[in-house]
């Protein structure tokens, strides 16, 4: 076809130089950070996050106080559809507790609910919420493990008792594409979360 070959240059030199230049740029498009290996966490670092749960884990009775009534369930990407964190069974007013030592990032409401996030050391930070956040509990404060934050408020949607604490865990992402903090299972912190792999394709 007239016009779709320059003079003097000949077709299978269009084709080298297409391929040469789909192959630079394809080198040139970072390749997706593998998936960093869960936190390494002291044992006795952290504990529950609800006052009065004993040490060797949640109740087997599913409306008892401190049962797990809804496990983490990781998004495939950073703002898909899943469960960020571990939801906790309590009752209005049950006292919630910083998990571990950290200072306080934020205190307050959000979308109507009370928040409360803790950092703690190796770039971990847990998230309390629905909560009453307590007086004292304001960005900046230093807490130890087992401080209160708050007390529980009821509302928690799809919470099978009178009140379900919604328990985050969050680190730095190792993949800037998926934004600042990668959602990690919380039940980690105690030794129980299982690490699930998700596929880099979606």
């Amino acid at each position: 076809m007239p016009g779709c070959v320059q003079p003097g240059v000949r077709p299978s030199s269009w084709a080298l130089a297409v391929l040469l230049l789909a192959t630079a740029l394809v080198g040139a498009i970072p390749a997706r950070a593998a998936p960093a290996p869960p936190p390494v966490v002291p044992v006795g670092a952290f504990g529950w996050p609800l006052a009065g749960m004993d040490g060797d884990g949640a109740p087997a009775s599913a409306g008892a106080p401190g049962a797990v009534t809804r496990l983490f369930d990781p998004p495939p990407h950073y703002y898909g559809r899943g469960h960020r964190g571990a939801d906790v069974a309590g009752h209005p007013g049950h006292a919630v507790v910083a998990t571990g030592d950290g200072t306080v990032v934020f205190a307050g409401r959000v979308a109507g609910r009370g928040v409360v996030s803790v950092q703690h050391a190796a770039g971990l930070r847990t998230t309390y919420e629905p909560v009453t956040v307590a007086v004292a509990v304001v960005p900046g404060a230093a807490v130890r493990r087992g401080d209160t934050l708050g007390a529980l408020e009821p509302g928690h949607r799809g919470c099978p008792v009178a009140a379900c604490l919604h328990w985050g865990l969050r680190r730095p992402s190792a993949d800037p594409a998926v934004g600042a903090l990668e959602y990690l299972d919380p039940l980690l912190l105690l030794g129980l979360g299982r690490v699930r792999l998700l596929p880099t394709d979606p």
